[in-house]
């Protein structure tokens, strides 16, 4: 199956010599008639030294990467409020803004800021919203996140994910030798941090439902067995370590147990780890390969690979076990499931001739649709608001990321300068 074999193989190829950066975030396609928004520069309330982030260009580029507004260049901008009785909306009107945003950056005691920012209805001249947020210095950038999230769910309605991170693994060469290392970065790629690395593959990172734990598989031993990573005090503890396969993590939505792909017994089935007792349950058992196992909403089903029919598609089995029942049927290949949030999509790989790309099913209508046209996608995982979609691919014939929106109309590119990057995990809402 091509996400224990194929997905191996890309992992050992001969890579260049790389350092451990930010992820360039590249929009390749965008959608027509995007919300027009001005994000004035933020005034700086404070010493002689500038503010260590440019917050209203962190608010701008975010909200433009998501493909649903256009926000207005610097140099083109008619004004430069500092404050609400600076504003002349008929001058924005005129230039052709729907939505204004000003703010200042006040220092305080010490390293800390408060972000003040305000959002306008430009054909009003209302206000819409507007905090004040206290933040250390190191944080100002999450701060900007923070405000990114809140004009986003204002004007669209949805919950923004800008304020998440994202794990992935990074493939560099040093010093001649190949080297992983689960990292997690900020969504828009930005403060890398590296959480574990290794001369042996890394795969399969999982975010735990509170944002604080990754579980993950290393074959560190030379063999397939089963972390957990917590984030916070950087404890790591082994919890699979079984005869066989051990791969394919998924948590649980209460946090509590780990679904699993062992071959313990033989064949890969799917089992389930309490992770209280460590105690198993074993809820495949069948002759063919189940792999991959998602965990739906409400935790009473898990979704799964299986190649139980002749080809890889995808399954629905209870989390007691019994029999599972196909969701897919379109193509020759349909594995690696991620479930959006609300639980009514799934998205995919999906295979058809030689290609694989990203699919995405909404389960009530049967609706299946292909979201990407490249020809080596993987790893497919929803930001915690359903909106887009973040996958594996290549590019020039090295693995970056790219994400698309659940409409497939947005498209982006997330490359580091050198090396190669797979398996991204988008992470939970982390409030």
């Amino acid at each position: 199956m091509k996400p224990l074999k194929t997905l191996f193989l890309l992992l050992l190829l001969t890579l260049p010599l790389a350092a451990q950066g930010a992820l360039e975030i590249r929009i390749t396609q965008g959608v027509e008639g995007a919300m027009p928004v001005a994000i004035v520069p933020f005034a700086w309330d404070g010493g002689a030294s500038r503010p260590p982030e440019d917050v209203a260009g962190i608010i701008a580029a975010n909200l433009n990467r998501t493909g649903r507004f256009s926000p207005l260049d610097q140099e083109e901008m008619p004004q430069r409020p500092r404050a609400a009785d600076e504003v002349s909306f008929a001058t924005w009107r005129d230039q052709g803004s729907e939505y204004l945003v000003i703010g200042r950056v006040q220092e305080a005691d010490g390293d800390r800021y408060a972000v003040r920012f305000q959002l306008f209805d430009v054909a009003s001249g209302r206000q819409l919203t507007g905090y004040s947020i206290p933040v250390e210095r190191s944080h100002l950038r999450r701060a900007a996140h923070m405000v990114s999230d809140i004009i986003y769910e204002r004007l669209t309605g949805d919950r923004g994910a800008f304020d998440t991170q994202v794990a992935y693994v990074s493939l560099t060469r040093q010093d001649g030798d190949l080297r992983y290392a689960l990292q997690v970065a900020d969504a828009d790629g930005h403060n890398p941090k590296t959480v574990f690395s290794s001369s042996e593959p890394i795969l399969s990172p999982a975010w735990s439902p509170d944002g604080r734990r990754i579980a993950y598989v290393s074959f560190e031993n030379r063999r397939s067995e089963i972390y957990i990573q917590d984030l916070d005090g950087g404890d790591r503890t082994r919890v699979a370590s079984h005869e066989g396969i051990n791969s394919a993590p998924a948590w649980s939505p209460d946090g509590r147990r780990l679904a699993l792909t062992l071959s313990r017994e033989g064949q890969p089935d799917i089992h389930v780890l309490n992770l209280a007792d460590q105690s198993l349950t074993r809820v495949t058992q069948h002759r063919a390969i189940d792999t991959e196992p998602t965990w739906m909403p409400d935790g009473r089903s898990i979704v799964f690979t299986s190649d139980r029919a002749g080809q890889p598609q995808l399954y629905e089995v209870s989390v007691r076990g019994g029999e599972a029942r196909r969701l897919t049927f379109e193509g020759r290949y349909n594995g690696g499931a991620d479930i959006s949030p609300d639980g009514r999509r799934l998205a995919m790989v999906h295979g058809a001739g030689s290609r694989f790309r990203i699919g995405l099913l909404d389960r009530e209508s049967r609706l299946f649709r292909t979201l990407t046209d490249s020809g080596m996608d993987e790893s497919p995982s929803f930001a915690p608001n359903g909106s887009m979609i973040i996958y594996a691919t290549s590019e020039g014939g090295r693995g970056v990321l790219a994400a698309v929106s659940d409409d497939g109309r947005v498209h982006q590119r997330l490359v580091l300068e050198e090396g190669e990057v797979r398996e991204p995990a988008w992470s939970p809402f982390l409030d």
